[in-house]
């Protein structure tokens, strides 16, 4: 069956059987990092099917930012997944059933689970890409806004003399974790893009903190020195 005809079956199935309020993590989430994964797959050999279906379950157990169980949510998405390939989509294949749940459980950042496989790999970084650039800009404070969380700091925006706390403030988790996951990158096309996407980020709070003092044109060159990766795209 041609990928295209997978890809269809799977949002009609999320299309009828899932309901969740989570915006950013909804069918069209699932949509790019299928196409990010494509991509990365130009220049990394890995079974489309496996990536496909992975990236199209891997949050079909999204359990909240501040769950006390955040960290079990990609297993349990994992077992899911399996149970509605076995009872909805009885072609799948039954010998790629490890493959996927490994891809869709090595996915989650806060899980720790070291991925093995190529496919998993490839649907790891396309997730974290997510994360970054424009798109990322708008999910953290998106998820930030559902949780109740201030945006920044306004008298210490980098945190220079106080903690990082991105339990507290949205722009906080840039330092704490997103401008660390191009280093987390287990593909050198995923490495590349994150790094490009990662310094737009940087751009952003240049310009924030400009904008805190004053300067509405202009951004602070300090910030960008500070954390820019210097690593450009393809």
């Amino acid at each position: 069956m041609p990928i295209a005809r997978w890809q269809a079956r799977f949002e009609e199935y999320l299309q009828h059987h899932w309901v969740q309020d989570d915006k950013a993590h909804d069918v069209a989430h699932f949509r790019r990092v299928w196409q990010t994964s494509q991509q990365i797959m130009e220049t990394t050999e890995a079974d489309r099917l496996v990536v496909l279906t992975a990236c199209y379950f891997h949050d079909i157990v999204n359990l909240p930012k501040n769950h006390p169980q955040r960290h079990l949510a990609s297993t349990q998405a994992a077992r899911q997944t399996l149970r509605i390939l076995d009872a909805h989509f009885p072609d799948f294949p039954p010998p790629l059933y490890d493959a996927v749940a490994h891809a869709v459980r090595a996915h989650s950042f806060s899980a720790g689970i070291a991925p093995q496989t190529p496919e998993a790999k490839i649907v790891q970084d396309a997730d974290r890409l997510e994360s970054l650039g424009a798109i990322g800009l708008a999910r953290v404070f998106y998820i930030s806004g559902v949780l109740g969380r201030p945006l920044f700091d306004s008298e210490d925006p980098l945190a220079h003399n106080r903690e990082l706390d991105d339990s507290t403030y949205a722009l906080d988790h840039f330092q704490k974790k997103l401008l660390k996951l191009p280093e987390t990158m287990q593909t050198e096309a995923g490495r590349v893009l994150a790094r490009h996407n990662a310094d737009f980020l940087v751009s952003y709070m240049a310009k924030l903190c400009a904008e805190l003092k004053g300067d509405y044109c202009g951004i602070e060159q300090e910030v960008v020195q500070q954390f820019s990766t210097s690593k450009p795209c393809f």
